[in-house]
């Protein structure tokens, strides 16, 4: 018998069953055949199979809540195993792809915590240029500097890499700056010096060479030395000596040039000699007045064989140049329009007594004689320390030492080759600014060769006070030192306290968010500056990989001692 005829006669078995006394009901089969209109329905199935359902009847002996739920046909079948075939159910279309498929309408989601709003906010939309964008919302960055040069770090503002090429700058228009000088302002530890150890490391793959003139803390010293080049060491004591009234490359070769060549030539190494002593003699309080100027003038040719027409320049001392002054010749006092030797002695003994003094006092020894020191401009760096010097706390002597120094730096550059680029150092240049208004245009003169030479020349400064202290407020040497802040379209401003604020502002034209950039962001954290490039600013974070994080650490002596 198969498993259906045994549901059938189990469905007419029931109808003979007696009716469930409350207490004692049948729970073997709790389906029954209706009465009346009430039937079992059967109707066919797809593919011929019967399908019959039993609906449920009034129970004689109990409530509706009472009775036990019917079973279908297919429950009862289900208990020998068997189920009745179903028709296969179509297979669900994939839901449709959205683009935005978790966008919530304009009305919101409308469930408990969220809310929803049957309108729209009324905001109002504008349409504004690139060029007009600033005006509402300032310093908002516009297009970056070209990515070529050195890559420094980034900026802040634009999220972009900053690069440094003040060569590349120079030259192209769109940048608004016209010299490659450099100035950088910053508080003690901001790191000045990082900056310019990672710019000096990062030019070199570009063909740029270094050249430190007067390094005073020796902070250039482990650079040097890891570019396999040993520092040239200037000091009391020391064996190191630099002229700096050398011919430098202009007077190589002298009788072979022609004498339109040799009068350009002496030109250029007059006005520079002239410059650094006017500077010198200025140092020591001692006023350069055109009197001095060509007595001075006068000595220089006598001692070079100038004047006389000699077929090779003499090399010069400053002890000479003094001698000279000291114990004159006829001639000379002669060419200086003295009527005796005793007038001329009356004349120059404020200019005799200040040379005396820098031939005997402090810098004895270092810049009195001929240079021992040759460099060799095919090396990565040439550094030269000034650390024995300032360690004997003579702030004049350090300040007189790097004006040598600049002067010295200059005569080796005046013949270049075209293809020799050099980035040249002129550190804590406060020290020699301060020293007098002869000074500040010593310095000036350097500075303003920078475009014929092609050199990049890097001026650091702790704040940008320190130029103006080489006279009192509103005197002529505060503004020729104010002066020499334009001498360079790029300028770095790092770190600073609240105290300068207001100067920073004053001197640099930066308003109130630009100084609070200097004061509160880049005090933060080391590396950080506002780069001004001609009228545009960058807020540029520099980074420094784990080698040169090693050689710019300059903490050593605090290190040690803690």
């Amino acid at each position: 018998m198969s498993d259906l005829a045994a549901g059938l006669l189990l469905l007419q078995a029931s109808e003979h069953q007696p009716d469930p006394v409350e207490g004692n009901a049948c729970h073997v089969c709790a389906i029954e055949e209706p009465s009346g209109p009430e039937r079992a329905h059967v109707e066919p199935h797809d593919g011929g199979v019967v399908s019959m359902t039993a609906t449920r009847t009034r129970s004689r002996g109990g409530t509706k809540k009472d009775r036990p739920a019917s079973r279908t046909i297919d429950d009862l079948l289900s208990d020998f195993g068997t189920t009745m075939p179903r028709k296969a159910a179509p297979a669900s279309a994939p839901p449709a792809e959205k683009l935005f498929p978790g966008s919530v309408k304009h009305n919101g989601v409308r469930r408990m915590g969220h809310g929803w709003a049957p309108t729209l906010p009324p905001l109002a939309g504008y349409q504004i240029t690139s060029e007009e964008t600033p005006v509402l919302w300032p310093l908002i960055s516009g297009d970056g500097l070209p990515p070529w040069g050195a890559e420094l770090g980034y900026d802040v503002l634009s999220g972009g890499k900053f690069y440094c090429d003040p060569m590349g700058w120079v030259l192209d228009d769109a940048i608004p700056v016209t010299n490659p000088n450099i100035f950088i302002f910053g508080k003690p530890g901001r790191g000045k010096s990082a900056i310019v150890k990672a710019f000096m490391l990062r030019m070199i793959r570009y063909g740029y060479r270094s050249l430190v003139l007067g390094d005073v803390k020796d902070e250039y010293e482990d650079l040097a030395r890891f570019l396999g080049v040993d520092p040239f060491r200037i000091g009391p004591g020391l064996a190191g000596r630099i002229n700096p009234l050398d011919f430098g490359p202009l007077g190589v070769d002298w009788e072979n040039q022609t004498r339109e060549e040799q009068h350009r030539s002496a030109t250029v190494i007059f006005n520079r000699w002239l410059f650094l002593i006017r500077g010198l003699i200025g140092s020591q309080g001692v006023r350069f007045t055109p009197t001095e100027e060509r007595v001075i003038n006068r000595v220089l040719r006598h001692l070079t064989g100038w004047s006389t027409r000699a077929s090779r320049l003499k090399p010069v001392t400053i002890p000479q140049v003094w001698a000279a002054l000291d114990s004159p010749a006829d001639d000379l006092v002669a060419d200086c329009r003295y009527s005796s030797r005793q007038d001329f002695y009356d004349g120059t003994r404020p200019l005799r007594d200040a040379l005396g003094a820098l031939c005997e006092g402090s810098l004895q020894g270092m810049f009195d004689t001929e240079s021992t020191y040759r460099p060799d401009w095919r090396a990565p760096i040439q550094t030269l320390s000034l650390r024995s010097l300032h360690e004997t706390g003579n702030k004049v002597a350090v300040g007189i030492a790097l004006m040598c120094l600049n002067s010295w730096g200059q005569g080796m550059r005046e013949m270049a080759s075209a293809g020799d680029r050099r980035i040249v150092l002129r550190d804590e240049a406060w020290l020699q600014t301060r020293l007098s208004l002869d000074a500040v245009l010593a310095l000036d003169a350097n500075l303003r060769l920078s475009r014929t030479e092609g050199d990049i020349q890097i001026v650091t400064y702790h704040k940008p006070s320190d130029p103006l202290s080489a006279g009192d407020q509103g005197s002529q040497a505060a503004q020729i030192a104010k002066d020499l802040l334009n001498l360079s379209d790029i300028r770095i401003l790092m770190g600073q306290d609240e105290s300068v604020a207001d100067e920073l502002g004053r001197l640099m034209g930066l308003s109130e968010m630009q100084q609070a950039v200097i004061t509160n962001w880049a005090m933060q954290e080391k590396g950080r500056a506002l780069w001004m490039v001609g009228d545009q600013r960058y807020k540029v974070q520099t980074l420094l990989t784990p080698l040169e994080r090693r050689l710019t650490y300059t903490n050593d002596a605090i290190a040690t001692a803690s």
